[in-house]
């Protein structure tokens, strides 16, 4: 499993994303699409990124493939938040870690990209849980989404160096 060298996740900042992940839980389909539709708003070149939209001139709310990527990608990244300080690190298998490198190293998600995303997942949660939102929950959610993306930038380097 990889970790990330940083700041420790706190026992405060676990309750809000575990507080706030059990209220989000239910509806996790229509905020992973959400969250996507987000992604798309901010980056529409993004789209590109995926090879089930590239040439599809299906509306994006309408993509068969879409709701469930976004649903699977919105969960995981969650689940990984909440499994964060009881781990002490990221625990998406390792498997599912080297094969989420190896995909986004092929299509060239850089820096940019991760931001966006991050963005989109902080505003996806605000809106999904407004009174709970805080700053201090958006700094949990932020720090645990870094600590996910730390681990996939370890992969995706593993890949550049076998390339």
């Amino acid at each position: 499993m990889a970790t990330y060298e940083g700041k420790v996740f706190t026992e405060e900042q676990e309750a809000l994303v575990v507080k706030s992940w059990t209220v989000m839980k239910k509806n996790a389909a229509e905020l992973g699409l959400k969250f996507f539709l987000k992604i798309f708003e901010i980056a529409p070149s993004a789209k590109k990124l995926f090879s089930f939209l590239r040439d599809s001139n299906v509306p994006l709310e309408q993509n068969t493939k879409l709701k469930p990527h976004a649903m699977s990608v919105f969960v995981m990244t969650c689940e990984s938040a909440v499994q964060l300080r009881k781990a002490g690190k990221v625990t998406v298998r390792e498997s599912n870690l080297k094969k989420l490198g190896a995909t986004h190293f092929k299509y060239g998600v850089v820096d940019e990209h991760f931001e966006v995303t991050k963005f989109a997942l902080l505003e996806t949660i605000k809106e999904a849980v407004p009174d709970m939102w805080s700053d201090e929950m958006k700094n949990a959610w932020g720090e645990a989404y870094d600590r996910l993306v730390a681990a996939i930038k370890i992969e995706m380097k593993a890949c550049s160096l076998a390339a």
